[in-house]
């Protein structure tokens, strides 16, 4: 790792700098590593990439962009150099404030492009974008050819979209060698990066040095944290920080107050301090923001951070308090950890939470879920309040719970939903991420369930490579299943509509009470500060739906829907899944999900009593809203049930529903959309209906509603011992194998039972022989006999061991000795056995009978496998106590010459 020692400008600006950096980077502590990471990009490992590892707020996203420009002027290179930042408003704070200390306008020599806005020219020296522009330039331009230097920022918050350009970008590398490649990182994980943009290896022994021959890992360059002392308070809440709702109010007021009391504290001492509090989402954030302006001392000023406010209000929150402007608590979410720098704060006062994206493969359900943040998370919280002197940081939360959490945080790629991630793979040519190094490699199941969701949508072919339809839907600026309804809704409600219903959907705004249809009028009406944003996206989805709506071919919709009902269209047209119709009965309202998934609605909705909801997002919740389901609506939009069968045309069935109850086969047409019913009407079922439904039942039930009679269950179990001995081809007859095949050996009694016959009038005897193997059977009275003829000429029936005392995983052939299971056994009264020495064995002399000898009273006497040696020893004892008990039977001295008889002695 390069330690740093050399100046900003190690051999002076050169009149070929389009930047000057001694100005940009005075006061900034990544001033001093400028050189180290000139000198790393010219001669270290990989040659044109590297590594930059520096806390935030050490000056990295402001200084290494501007030197990326330098170094490649100084080569005659004309590329731009692009800077993905984790969000739009950090992307537009880092522009602001690079073209604001070069002296320029945001625009023209340092610009920004954000979904929906952009303000960058031809003459754009230094571009800061969202990973997903990069992601879709990349798609229709692999080479980046007017691209010279690319810069990703924040890779250690694991966002699943810069994984994505991680991998993809080095890809492109090997193709372009001139293209320079900068990962930074907050955090000591830089090691994994380098290794991926050097050589795509990550092995970390390696990535600790720079190799000096092009190879290996890319070289690290390493910034001093510029933090100032730091003093951390530990403040937990009485109450519980999360129930099964979520954040609980009574921590946010804990939150609040602990921030208020602190920053009253602060300015008392020191007027020039703001305050930086982290919550984890937006609802929270506006909730503590209400409350501090209650709680604050006067004059104090409350802004608010997060996604949902407008680009004006969050430039205000990061720019800085104004000359002789009041101080200043800004509530935000994780969007101020790391990759914004908000001046002026000294005081932190954090909850310890944060929101990630989870997955519910089981009940098909994706969002975010409230946890723990990382260790990494706090520390980067908490060196917020040390950037420009000496700091405070007060976190509610206990060093316990801190100790608990994370040590980082969870990469997106394990736990998001991972159907757009699957198609921009598909399209770039590495279905699923094979090939590509990426920091992790997706999980395989859920990437399988992306894949499939992209097949049903006609996105990729079943190589798994994307389709016309497919690299057109990767154009569209929203989830493919999103971009999929944009065109298909174009047909049912118009380009314009269906464009208002996919920003509305795909946006950051939270539906009032689940009701997207509301949420749809308060965005029409162009008073909120969203208005602005959700417009310019209609506007460009509209300009892409009337190109490309031509590509999906007909549609489900013959007319156009009515207008109460067009959203509700193409959210059903986008999550069929989730079309759902509300359960009958009382109390809170129930909607099952044509998933099967069931849940509840926010109270009070005004969706509350519509028969048909498409949801466009449901999440996992307790309390009250979920009503029991353990799921909650987030938002839908009303639809009619025609409507509803028309846009999850696809999940629609008509079958016939046969059962085998009680000895009767009944049956039912079943008409459902998914897990829905529709109807069901009693039918009389054809005799396959009828046999796959006694099947079926005696698959879920056993074999033990019909039951083996005594003469099936001796074949059975004389079968079972020839099985575990011989193995095949002497069939298996344990349960789960008869009922494999069914119609192999009790085909003729399955139609009998679905005729109506009695299930006690079925002998399995005769079925079970269907299963004898030919010519092997002619052996089976010979190999496993029925009875065994004893010395007196009695013929006594063999009694076989049941299948429940054979191994689990029965062992078969010659390794069925080492898995003992029980025995054949003969009982017979003792006297009929005299002389008898050579034990009888069974299956070609594998399996020894065990004797049961009996008294006259038919009590056992002896267990014995071994007659010769019974006989010599242990007779005698036996003599001497039965024959005074049984003295009318024989009890010679020497049973070896003594004839065996069933008789008495008056009857020999």
């Amino acid at each position: 790792m390069t330690s740093p020692t050399n100046s900003a400008n190690p051999e002076g600006a050169l009149d070929t700098d389009v930047f000057d950096l001694a100005a940009i980077g005075t006061g900034l502590a990544f001033a001093e590593s400028l050189g180290d990471l000139a000198q790393a990009l010219r001669a270290g490992g990989a040659a044109g990439t590297a590594v930059m590892q520096a806390p935030p707020g050490t000056g990295k996203t402001t200084l290494v962009p501007p030197l990326l420009a330098n170094l490649a002027a100084r080569r005659g290179g004309s590329g731009r150099v692009v800077v993905t930042q984790p969000r739009r408003v950090a992307a537009r704070a880092a522009a602001r404030r690079l073209a604001a200390l070069d002296g320029s306008r945001v625009g023209d020599r340092v610009g920004y492009t954000v979904r929906g806005e952009r303000q960058a020219g031809p003459g754009t020296l230094v571009e800061f974008v969202t990973p997903g522009i990069l992601l879709r330039r990349l798609l229709d331009d692999p080479g980046l050819e007017t691209t010279g230097a690319v810069i990703l920022d924040e890779v250690h918050e694991r966002g699943l979209e810069t994984d994505l350009l991680l991998g993809m970008l080095a890809e492109v590398r090997q193709l372009r060698g001139d293209l320079t490649l900068v990962a930074m990182s907050a955090t000591l994980d830089a090691p994994r990066f380098a290794a991926l943009i050097g050589d795509g290896t990550f092995r970390e022994e390696e990535a600790r040095v720079s190799a000096d021959d092009g190879g290996g890992p890319a070289p690290v360059v390493d910034c001093p944290s510029a933090l100032y002392p730091l003093a951390i308070e530990w403040a937990p809440a009485a109450v519980a920080r999360l129930d099964d709702r979520g954040v609980t109010r009574g921590f946010l007021d804990h939150v609040a107050d602990s921030a208020a009391h602190a920053h009253a504290a602060a300015v008392h001492h020191d007027p020039g301090i703001d305050a930086l509090v982290f919550v984890p989402g937006a609802w929270e954030v506006s909730y503590v923001a209400s409350r501090l302006r209650g709680q604050a001392s006067a004059g104090t000023e409350v802004l608010e951070l997060h996604g949902q406010v407008s680009p004006a209000e969050q430039d205000l929150a990061v720019s800085g308090r104004r000359p002789g402007g009041p101080a200043r608590i800004i509530v935000s979410t994780d969007l101020a950890e790391s990759s914004l720098t908000v001046p002026g704060v000294r005081l932190v006062i954090d909850s310890g939470l944060t929101r990630e994206p989870r997955r519910d493969a089981s009940r098909g359900m994706s969002g975010l879920v409230t946890v723990s943040c990382s260790r990494a998370s706090a520390e980067q919280r908490a060196g917020r309040a040390a950037r420009q002197g000496p700091g405070r940081v007060v976190r509610c939360y206990d060093q316990r719970t801190y100790g608990a959490a994370p040590a980082h945080v969870t990469p997106e790629i394990a736990v998001a939903d991972l159907t757009g991630a699957a198609l921009v793979l598909a399209c770039w040519g590495s279905p699923g991420g094979q090939g590509l190094a990426l920091p992790d490699a997706p999980p395989p199941a859920a990437m399988e369930e992306a894949a499939e969701v992209l097949w049903e949508l006609g996105a990729v072919a079943r190589n798994g490579h994307a389709t016309a339809l497919g690299r057109t839907l990767a154009r569209v600026p929203a989830d493919p299943r999103l971009a999929r309804a944009l065109l298909d809704g174009t047909a049912a409600v118009g380009h314009h509509t269906a464009a208002e219903a996919v920003a509305l959907v795909s946006g950051d705004q939270r539906a009032p009470g689940a009701d997207l249809t509301r949420l749809l009028a308060v965005l029409r009406g162009g008073r909120e500060p969203a208005s602005r944003r959700w417009a310019e996206d209609v506007r460009r989805l509209e300009a892409i739906a009337r190109k490309e709506a031509a590509a999906v071919g007909s549609s489900a919709f013959t007319e156009t829907a009515p207008a109460a009902e067009a959203v509700g269209v193409v959210v059903a047209l986008a999550f069929p899944d989730r079309v759902a119709r509300r359960v009958p009965g009382e109390g809170a309202a129930q909607y099952l999900l044509s998933s099967g998934t069931r849940a509840g609605l926010p109270a009070g909705s005004s969706l509350s009593g519509q028969e048909w909801l498409a949801v466009a997002e449901v999440s996992r919740a307790g309390g009250r809203d979920a009503a029991g389901t353990g799921a909650v609506i987030r938002s839908a939009a009303p639809l009619a049930a025609e409507t509803a069968m028309a846009a999850a045309q696809q999940l629609l069935t008509d079958t016939v529903v046969a059962a085998f109850n009680q000895g009767r086969v009944t049956a039912r047409r079943e008409r459902k959309l998914g897990a829905i019913g529709l109807s069901s009407t009693p039918v009389k079922p054809s005799a396959a209906e009828g046999r796959a439904a006694v099947a079926r039942t005696l698959a879920a039930e056993g074999l033990d509603i019909i039951g083996f009679s005594v003469a099936a269950e001796a074949l059975r179990r004389r079968l079972a011992l020839l099985h575990h001995e011989l193995g095949e081809p002497w069939p298996d007859v344990s349960e789960h194998a008869l009922l494999a095949r069914l119609d192999l050996w009790l085909g003729p009694e399955l139609e009998a039972l679905a005729r109506g016959a009695a299930t006690g009038s079925i002998d399995l005897t005769d079925p079970l022989r269907r299963l004898l193997p030919w010519p092997e059977a002619s052996r089976l009275a010979e190999l496993a006999p029925e009875a065994l003829e004893v010395p007196s000429g009695s013929r006594v029936k063999i009694e076989y061991p049941s299948l429940s005392e054979y191994p689990a995983a029965q062992s078969t052939g010659a390794n069925a000795r080492a898995n003992a299971a029980g025995r054949p056994v003969v009982a017979v009264k003792l006297q009929e056995c005299f002389g008898w020495a050579e034990t009888p064995r069974l299956v070609d002399g594998r399996v020894p009978v065990l004797f049961h000898l009996l008294s006259p009273g038919r009590r056992p006497l002896a267990v014995t496998d071994d007659l010769a040696s019974f006989w010599s020893g242990p007779y005698a004892q036996v003599r001497a106590e039965m024959r005074g008990r049984y003295p009318k039977h024989p009890w010679p001295e020497d049973p070896w010459t003594a004839k065996p008889t069933a008789r008495t002695k008056a009857r020999m």
